[in-house]
């Protein structure tokens, strides 16, 4: 097959392509390398693979436009490139909208007038676009927030409640890509992701918080915690992500213009003050940090329930926390070079 990854320099659009490439797949990537250490990616799978990388920003209608064009036989796209943090949706919600929305829009309909066939299309949404799940009983349990009437964690059937920029684009590009599906009879799939972590992320403070707070242990670095340090995540590491990718494309008629809640699951959850207080243990020396205020649209509890996809496409987390985080702090440690 042929696939097109958009935001493909990115942490997860990097392991996408080494996961379709080791599949035995062509791969277009398409990436504006504007997000910190994409350079750095972008070499890495030079150094490891001949490549077609096109230096594409999704607003670029017409770029994007001539892309598919050229590509017009694609099997199918990943669309991962994106404006991805909430404190940069705030602080620049044009861009934040022109990026999420406009680039999705702009990619659907390069597909929609320019594919030869229907290619299948993949989002990458966020569980962002539930809001701040205002509706959910949240109590404190042994120093950590959880859910009190969710115990499998959040499901499709969740109400929609866009909460910050960010939410607004991101889930304005979610319903038109889940739309595109009903309308131009063409084969969507949105996937609303919760905490990806893994190598190759390069995470700051305001998006990627288990890098970041690695990274910074790393180098010494401080960082803040938001809120109380209590909320919960849970985390799917990027391998784990990527196979689902995979499946997802060669399984299309079970799973075509579906939307799917994934992440790590009630069995890999994380709170911030358990990561920090892993880091600790495990580089034996304290993390330097402050604390602010909560951030907008910042869920006290996200935990995806991963039941529609596990019975659609038979699909679930393999990769513990333990393993992740282990995995994880070495490949940082061991390339402290690549973060100064």
């Amino acid at each position: 097959m042929k696939i097109l990854i958009t935001g493909a320099c990115g942490f997860i659009g990097c392991h996408s392509v080494e996961k379709f490439i080791s599949l035995g797949h062509e791969v277009i990537l398409l990436d504006n390398q504007s997000r910190p250490g994409s350079e750095i990616n972008l070499q890495w799978l030079k150094s490891r693979h001949e490549l077609q990388v096109y230096n594409i920003d999704v607003r670029n209608r017409s770029k994007l436009n001539g892309l598919v064009r050229e590509h017009s036989d694609i099997d199918a796209v990943v669309h991962l490139a994106a404006q991805v943090a909430v404190t940069t949706s705030v602080s620049d919600p044009e861009t934040d909208f022109e990026i999420n929305a406009g680039g999705t829009f702009n990619l659907l309909e390069a597909v929609r007038k320019h594919a030869k066939k229907s290619p299948t299309i993949l989002f990458s949404s966020t569980n962002k676009v539930y809001g701040g799940l205002h509706d959910t009983d949240v109590k404190i349990n042994n120093e950590r927030w959880e859910f009190g009437n969710r115990p499998d964690g959040i499901d499709e059937r969740e109400r929609l409640d866009f909460h910050s920029p960010y939410g607004c684009s991101k889930g304005a590009a979610d319903q038109y890509v889940r739309d595109y599906s009903r309308i131009y009879d063409m084969s969507t799939v949105v996937l609303r992701q919760s905490c990806i972590y893994g190598t190759r992320q390069f995470g700051v403070e305001d998006q990627g918080w288990v890098a970041w707070f690695t990274i910074a242990a790393s180098l010494d670095k401080e960082v803040t915690i938001y809120g109380d340090g209590k909320q919960i995540r849970d985390l799917l590491w990027v391998d784990d992500l990527t196979d689902l990718y995979a499946l997802a494309i060669d399984k299309i008629d079970d799973c075509r213009g579906e939307v799917f809640n994934v992440g790590g699951g009630v069995n890999n959850t994380l709170s911030l003050l358990e990561l920090f207080n892993w880091i600790e243990n495990r580089t034996g020396k304290g993390l330097e940090h402050k604390l602010a205020e909560e951030r907008p649209g910042d869920q006290k509890v996200f935990v995806a329930n991963n039941n529609k996809l596990k019975s659609s496409l038979g699909w679930e987390p393999k990769t513990p926390v333990s393993s992740g985080l282990e995995q994880l702090y070495t490949w940082i440690d061991n390339n402290r070079n690549l973060f100064h």
